[in-house]
């Protein structure tokens, strides 16, 4: 019997007077409830009732330890009353830890509007492209584009990733548009450098048939962050093959053109995931956020399996399809 449930019998005791009463309060028998102050008795080197045949009468040293006792176990209904207000209601300090680009485009448009709905929740965010633990850093719930296997979280899918060929109108107007992948070689590509691997974005370009394949394109620049890409995309220094949320305000301001439909990688990790700690359950900090963040992105034509570039219009498209 572990020493909570003894302390619970013992004030069940000095409450009741008896065996008996304890063990109906209990929901047991007297039997048990004797065996469990004489253990409790034991354990502490103290008798803490006086018994006979007639009567059952607490000692000094049981008084004291009875009040102490009765403030632990009120202490600790009330902390867990505490707590479980704390994690039922949307309130305290919500950490969270994004990737970069998607920080800074989509998610930081929305923080004031989410405060404006939850103004007990309060924000510290983290802007890194950084895999780090987020159990053992303390964070609430991250955004990632992709995720690693790990079963003490769980990663649930935003949107997808979609990739989108875009370069400026200026630099088609100057250099001309290509009309095939092989066409390409002739053209300026600017490459993104993945930080964690240093390798090289793959490159996927339509065949005739319309199927997107890994290309090799030598790249004249060079960055390993993301907004610098598109800025220097917009900027005519060649084409780029931008996620949809780094495209999107190009594309819109017509900074930006898409030579191709959109290109979606296969593989089930890819997409935009947020990641949260598993546990049963869920504070409803965490909640308020994911559902939030799920309903602004479907504002936005966003959802688990679709992304508002599958509607995007491009400067080309395969044969047999028609624009727009």
């Amino acid at each position: 019997m572990d020493k909570l449930r003894l302390l619970e019998i013992f004030i069940a005791t000095c409450d009741g007077g008896s065996f008996a009463a304890a063990a109906r309060t209990c929901n047991t028998d007297p039997s048990t409830v004797s065996k469990a102050i004489g253990r409790l008795e034991t354990q502490l080197g103290l008798t803490l009732f006086q018994r006979s045949t007639r009567q059952l009468s607490i000692t000094t040293a049981g008084k004291r330890y009875a009040d102490t006792v009765r403030k632990m176990i009120q202490d600790l209904a009330c902390c867990e009353d505490e707590l479980k207000h704390l994690n039922d209601t949307p309130c305290g300090t919500l950490r969270i830890n994004s990737a970069v680009c998607y920080g800074h485009l989509y998610l930081r448009p929305l923080l004031a509007a989410f405060c404006q709905q939850y103004p007990a929740i309060k924000l510290e965010l983290e802007i890194n492209d950084l895999h780090m633990d987020i159990i053992d850093n303390d964070i609430d719930v991250a955004l990632r584009t992709g995720f690693v296997k790990d079963s003490r979280l769980v990663a649930r899918r935003l949107s997808p990733m979609d990739f989108l060929t875009c370069v400026s109108p200026q630099y088609l107007e100057a250099q001309g548009i290509p009309r095939c992948a092989d066409d390409f070689q002739q053209h300026s590509w600017i490459g993104f450098r993945i930080k964690e691997s240093q390798q090289l974005q793959p490159i996927f370009l339509p065949d005739d048939k319309g199927e997107y394949l890994p290309y090799e394109l030598a790249r004249s620049h060079i960055t390993d962050d993301g907004e610098a890409m598109a800025h220097m995309c917009s900027d005519g220094l060649g084409f780029a093959q931008l996620p949809h949320f780094l495209a999107k305000e190009g594309l819109n301001s017509g900074a930006l053109v898409s030579l191709y439909p959109y290109f979606r990688p296969p593989q089930p990790e890819s997409g935009v995931f947020v990641i949260f700690p598993k546990r049963d359950y869920l504070p409803a900090k965490v909640r308020v956020f994911i559902d939030f963040l799920t309903a602004s992105l479907a504002s936005m034509g966003e959802s688990t399996h679709h992304t508002w570039a599958e509607n995007w219009t491009p400067v080309l498209t395969f044969p047999g399809q028609k624009k727009g």
